[in-house]
């Protein structure tokens, strides 16, 4: 890309993904730097309130003297959401910090680098739209479609994909969690539909384990998918602008591959490509690129799988803002095929201009 341009990579936000968007949004934006660009870091909850006077003013000013990039260092550990509500001085119902809209407003396109709800589910993108910003990745409506894995189920169902069964439960409270477990066998595995990172995920074998789960469950929302019990081995595989990428294999040290093991280095191993055969292979790329397309997303996308024993490949979802962590899935399958983590995101943002009109 020639034209060096103003990017602000928007990361952090109010999700149980925060640090690990902030920990992407980190290395994004110093990417973008490397290849030239005045790329600037902003918390979408927490905005520019550290700032002087001056810069909430202009915001444009951050592009001019860009702030220094601070490593983040991930703990593996959840953020405390309600510790970061209390230290916003912002006291405001919105989810947007102070001058956040005023300095995406002023860069040539926003990278969305945030995880999870209040950014992978739409809302930001439906308020850009409305704003006429450019930024990168899916519109809202995909977005938010691929959010919500019921909604996922239920549009690829007609299509022939090969999913576990499941269950779904809408508006259930704690007073519903012994007629859930009684509907249910075990293994199955008890979600959170608008979760990411594996938080809000139980994979129940005993019994006596159902209920706990299901009343676990219920502290991400009052909706509660149960899906069938699929055993086998992890996989996941990446779409970039239209072609589906090598696939990953994961393979967890200890446990699944849950929030802790997703993210910390040397916790899992991931295999590129993924060992299976090339017929698993193309039939996972196949079904990542028609999830992709029939769900209207855009530029990048990952669908994670299970193999099973009998080589069969089970879709199980769709991530719309892959991570892009030092240890995240999406830029492994890049560099497997070539693509450099810088080149990457510059792709990601060329592609956003393209679909948002280009630079204005």
């Amino acid at each position: 890309m020639d034209n060096k341009l103003n990017i602000v990579v928007l990361c952090g936000g109010l999700s149980t993904e925060r640090k690990i968007s902030l920990s992407s949004g980190t290395k994004i934006c110093g990417a973008l730097r490397e290849r030239g660009h005045r790329a600037v870091l902003v918390d979408l909850f927490l905005g520019l309130e550290d700032m002087d006077s001056g810069i909430i003013a202009d915001p444009s000013k951050l592009f001019r003297e860009l702030p220094e990039l601070k490593p983040v260092v991930f703990d593996g550990i959840a953020p405390d959401l309600k510790a970061v509500r209390e230290s916003r001085r912002l006291k405001s119902p919105s989810l947007f910090g102070e001058g956040v809209l005023e300095i995406c407003r002023a860069a040539d396109i926003v990278f969305i680098g945030l995880h999870g709800m209040n950014g992978e589910d739409g809302r930001v993108q439906a308020t850009f739209d409305m704003m006429g910003i450019p930024y990168t990745g899916s519109g809202y409506l995909g977005a938010a479609m691929a959010m919500d894995k019921l909604t996922t189920k239920q549009l690829m169902k007609p299509m022939g994909i090969r999913m576990p069964d499941w269950k779904q439960y809408r508006g259930v409270g704690p007073e519903d969690v012994d007629r859930i477990a009684s509907e249910n066998a075990v293994p199955c595995v008890v979600k959170t539909p608008t979760g990411g990172s594996s938080v809000g995920v139980y994979i129940v074998k005993k019994e006596e384990d159902l209920k706990p789960a299901v009343a676990a469950c219920l502290a991400y929302g009052d909706d509660i998918l149960v899906e069938q019990y699929i055993e086998g081995r992890e996989f996941t595989c990446g779409v970039l602008e239209g072609r589906a990428l090598p696939s990953v294999e994961i393979a967890p040290r200890t446990s699944f591959y849950d929030y802790s093991n997703k993210y910390k280095a040397g916790a899992t191993e991931e295999i590129c490509p993924g060992r299976c055969s090339g017929a698993v292979e193309n039939a996972m790329r196949e079904t990542a690129l028609k999830v992709h397309e029939a769900m209207g997303l855009r530029t990048y996308s990952r669908s994670d799988f299970i193999v099973d024993a009998e080589d069969r490949a089970w879709f199980l979802e769709v991530n719309t803002l892959p991570g892009m962590t030092p240890t995240s899935l999406v830029p492994q399958e890049a560099a497997a095929v070539g693509i450099s983590y810088g080149e990457l995101c510059e792709r990601i943002v060329e592609d956003g201009l393209r679909n948002c009109g280009g630079v204005r």
